[in-house]
């Protein structure tokens, strides 16, 4: 158990991180982030597990293939075209505190699993959770320093929300997998690269020939070039070994706690992007901070094995 808390501890601190990629390339759509990402993530995983690739793809079955793209799509595509969309809108304070409401989701979605613990027990950490959330909300709606329209406050928040949703379904599913698969943590993160990758490139190459807006950019040379290395620091940190450390985690905790720990990237989000705009949380962001690592706290404490009585 220990173990998994750390391990998730980890994948926390390294996904916050892509919280701060839509602010530092504000130019670029969220399809063009969210491809440029997992393309990048694709073509690192390739490299690792070529050595290993021809056994690989012999032990996957239809089954593995199917969740394959699937996770891809809906965990990491969708999943970063919203998260982007949400933190160009409404920004990393908020986009990020809407996600940490993940906790609560995919407590929901695993209360039946083996290891969960019953919804009765978590009742309090979970209204904490509940609590956090609505203060977020109503930082980004009517908060201090609001100056943009309503209409686009509530089109970031609608955008956080889809992913939230996104990545509640990928988590549960994922874990599900892992507990009965016989991939490693790493070999599964890889596969999952690889297939993100190529799914990636095909959006990318559809939207391009069907001219869309969002894949059409005109930027500098030096603009591009940032573009990519901020997305090889994101596939290799955020998502190879972000994924890598959460499979690991997953594979040891239940749902109903595994789901809690996901804040650890709410808060790690949070830190960098008050560090990136050089400001201190607002009062509606620390209340919500503060109710949101109190909820996780209780839900570990009641995850926590009950020692015996000494003699």
């Amino acid at each position: 158990m220990k173990r998994g808390i750390v391990y998730a501890g980890m994948a926390g601190a390294v996904w916050g991180l892509v919280f701060l990629v839509p602010k530092i390339l504000p130019e670029f759509s969220p399809l063009l982030l969210s491809c440029g990402r997992f393309i990048v993530y694709g073509a690192v995983s390739l490299l690792l597990i070529l050595p290993d690739v021809r056994r690989l793809i012999t032990q996957l079955s239809g089954r593995d293939v199917l969740t394959l793209l699937k996770l891809a799509l809906l965990g990491n595509l969708i999943y970063y075209m919203l998260l982007s969309a949400s933190i160009q809108g409404v920004g990393i304070a908020v986009a990020s505190l809407i996600v940490g409401v993940l906790p609560l989701s995919i407590t929901w979605m695993g209360r039946t699993d083996t290891g969960a613990v019953p919804l009765a027990r978590l009742i309090w950490p979970l209204l904490l959770v509940v609590g956090g959330m609505l203060c977020i909300n109503l930082e980004a709606l009517f908060g201090a320093g609001v100056q943009q329209p309503l209409a686009d406050n509530v089109l970031g928040i609608a955008c956080g929300i889809g992913a939230l949703v996104c990545w509640t379904w990928f988590a549960t599913e994922n874990a599900r997998f892992l507990k009965c698969s016989a991939f490693s943590s790493g070999e599964w993160s890889s596969l999952w690269g690889v297939v993100t990758g190529v799914l990636g490139a095909v959006i990318w190459g559809m939207a391009n020939a069907l001219s869309l807006d969002a894949a059409r950019i005109e930027v500098s040379d030096q603009r591009w070039q940032m573009f990519w290395l901020i997305n090889l620091g994101s596939a290799v940190l955020g998502s190879w070994f972000g994924n890598r450390m959460w499979n690991a985690s997953t594979r040891r905790l239940p749902l109903t706690l595994s789901g809690q720990l996901i804040v650890f990237e709410t808060v790690f989000a949070l830190l960098y992007g008050f560090v990136y705009l050089q400001r201190w949380p607002t009062l509606f962001e620390a209340l919500a901070v503060t109710l949101l690592l109190g909820g996780v706290t209780g839900a570990v404490r009641c995850h926590a094995p009950t020692r015996a009585a000494p003699a």
